[in-house]
């Protein structure tokens, strides 16, 4: 039998970038633009992805390496104001184990000419499956592949 924890946590994650907050929000807020950035390593097998971009709306996206443990992100948009807020919940699973529950919320700032985006994750981490450490890590690289994204955008 596992042994239950529900161990809680908080993270905050600040990135600046040299694109209005328009661009940033739609990087979030557009299907084909979201793809460009978000999801696990380019080895990875990719399942289906199901985008509803929209207060009450959802995001399903799984994935993970060919042949191993698949990662399931299953999101519901909470709040939505454009080019400025987007506030969502989330749970995670390996396979069909559930490892966390999560509110995140990104706030758009303008900044100069660019954006600050704050981002802000509490999060229970279930039965020792992940922390927050190993989560803060992983959307940070996001956060850098969301840059990489808005930069390749701009030079097309």
């Amino acid at each position: 039998m596992t042994e239950r924890s529900a161990h809680h946590a908080t993270f905050v994650i600040e990135r600046r970038y040299p694109a209005a907050p328009a661009r940033v929000f739609h990087a979030f807020a557009d299907l084909e633009a979201k793809q460009a950035w978000f999801g696990g390593p380019k080895e990875w097998a990719r399942g289906q992805h199901h985008f509803d971009f929209r207060e009450g709306g959802g995001e399903r996206l799984s994935g993970g390496p060919p042949g191993g443990t698949v990662h399931h992100f299953d999101a519901t948009y909470i709040d939505i104001v454009p080019d400025q807020r987007i506030v969502y919940s989330y749970v995670m699973h390996l396979d069909e184990q559930r490892i966390s529950v999560s509110l995140a919320t990104i706030e758009l700032l303008p900044d100069g000419k660019g954006t600050l985006l704050k981002l802000t994750e509490q999060g229970v981490f279930l039965d020792g499956y992940d922390d927050a450490g190993k989560r803060e890590e992983g959307t940070r690289g996001l956060l850098d592949q969301l840059g990489v994204a808005l930069a390749q955008q701009k030079t097309q």
